[in-house]
């Protein structure tokens, strides 16, 4: 018998998906479909006749988003970690931090990276860093990907032109200057990920035994290893090393720079106003540049060529190795797209609107707008696990509160960014994104990603009501 209550369907996906990945242990794929199946056979939102059609709908729209960009991302990951181009970054980065301190390059890199690129596609990036890092110093891996989630997470729901931010900035309309968001977003952005980050990354990595390098993306542990011991003469150079990841970096941001430039153009910014004309004819090769499927594609075709290069092996031997990373990359996207088949049909229930209802009745007895907007926000990522749809959703809702509001909005559009952050778990694309290529077990990405989301969350709600409650700029 369907049901109708989306709340009830909900805790049945819950507690199906914790049974069949938790206790029964199946593999990911299965599971996370088996309790698509389950959900979508409960709710009475879906007709049961077209539960196999929304699923595969789910996992195809995931797929479409991500799937090119995964496999490029597990080709970058296997070249650089062979070629040894991410023990050449990572020996940079140490000689200027010093080998006690080396994590906070990972920070600076994630949090600047993040700024024009998705979050996914920044962690494609480091994670291969990450994990020469960890072969480097023998430990401190759970410190490592703590902070290059916190700086790319961070800045991902911050700071525009990261699309979330400038999403929600434009949902609350003209109040909302995006110089001002910039502003306010890194400032709230940089405590968050400190606190987070490097407070929490320390204190998790002390607590859980030393996780090892398992085999990701094609790249083994031994593999790795093994090169941690290389000299730095049989390294790539640091610019054919870095070449990428500043390939991804620099399309990636053409087309978000130029998005962004046409913004202000339309706005009648200085200088740009009497640029509109170019820009618009440029936009088109931007966004062809600057796609994820075609500029992740131009880094791993870079990667490979370095890895050929670097390694000096037989051309049969280079493809058959490069087709090992895609197998890996297959699955990781495959895992990826099951996680939001689920959250797909998790928000098909009515979840969603549920939840900000009920949020936004109980949020009717005294408690501000920042907290309201910090409620809704939360609960909707919690209960379809997509933080983008969380904040753009919660910024619509919130959009009339606006003229009413007793402090600067982009208070409001920072603190909907900050609850759209939070918990990051099964239903959440990006929780299997980080487990896969991580190289993690889901009770290792429970303590460190799902925690790291939340403590992002709660410690910028903190800042940003006790800064506006200071500092209101009404």
């Amino acid at each position: 018998m369907a049901i109708a209550n989306p709340l009830i369907v909900f805790l049945i996906g819950l507690v199906a998906v914790i049974a069949l990945l938790v206790w029964l242990k199946l593999p990911a794929v299965i599971g996370l479909i088996i309790a698509s199946l389950i959900v979508g056979a409960a709710t009475a939102a879906v007709p049961f006749g077209e539960v196999p059609a929304e699923i595969a709908g789910g996992f195809g729209e995931t797929m479409a988003g991500i799937g090119i960009p995964i496999l490029m991302a597990a080709v970058i990951g296997k070249a650089m970690m062979e070629s040894g181009a991410a023990e050449r970054i990572v020996r940079s980065f140490q000689s200027v931090t010093g080998e006690d301190k080396s994590y906070l390059a990972l920070w600076g890199s994630s949090s600047a990276l993040s700024i024009p690129v998705f979050f996914d596609n920044v962690f494609y990036l480091m994670a291969p860093l990450a994990r020469s890092m960890r072969a480097r110093t023998g430990r401190d891996y759970a410190l490592f990907l703590c902070v290059v989630g916190a700086g790319a997470a961070t800045t991902h729901v911050f700071v525009p032109p990261t699309p979330g931010p400038l999403a929600v900035a434009a949902e609350l309309g003209d109040a909302v200057d995006l110089g001002a968001m910039m502003l306010g977003g890194v400032l709230v952005a940089v405590p968050t990920a400190a606190i987070s980050g490097i407070l929490y990354g320390r204190w998790i990595n002390n607590r859980l035994d030393d996780i090892p390098l398992r085999e990701t993306m094609g790249s083994t542990a031994e593999e790795v290893h093994e090169l941690a011991e290389r000299s730095t003469s049989e390294l790539p150079g640091m610019f054919e090393a870095s070449l990428p990841i500043l390939l991804a970096v620099v399309l990636v941001a053409t087309n978000t720079t130029v998005d962004f430039m046409l913004d202000l153009a339309a706005e009648g910014v200085a200088p740009f106003a009497g640029a509109e004309g170019a820009l618009e004819a440029f936009a088109p090769v931007a966004s062809f540049l600057g796609d994820p499927n075609f500029a992740l594609t131009a880094a791993a075709l870079a990667a490979a060529v370095t890895y050929l290069r670097a390694r000096a092996i037989e051309q049969d031997v280079w493809t058959d190795e490069l087709v090992e990373s895609l197998k890996s990359g297959a699955h990781i996207a495959a895992i990826t797209s099951a996680g939001g088949a689920f959250g797909g049909l998790l928000a098909a229930s009515g979840i969603g609107e549920y939840i900000t209802e009920l949020v936004a009745v109980g949020a009717g007895g005294g408690l501000t707008v920042l907290i309201s907007a910090w409620l809704i926000a939360a609960a909707i990522r919690i209960a379809q696990g997509s933080a983008t749809v969380a904040m753009i959703t919660t910024a619509g809702i919130m959009a009339p509160q606006v003229p009413e509001l007793a402090v600067h909005p982009v208070y409001l559009a920072l603190i909907i960014g900050a609850g759209g952050n939070i918990c990051s778990w099964f239903n959440d694309s990006g929780f299997w994104l980080v487990k896969e290529i991580g190289g993690l077990t889901q009770a290792e990405t429970v303590k460190i990603w799902t925690a790291l989301t939340t403590i992002i969350s709660v410690t910028a709600f903190i800042i940003i009501t006790i800064t506006a409650s200071i500092v209101p700029l009404a």
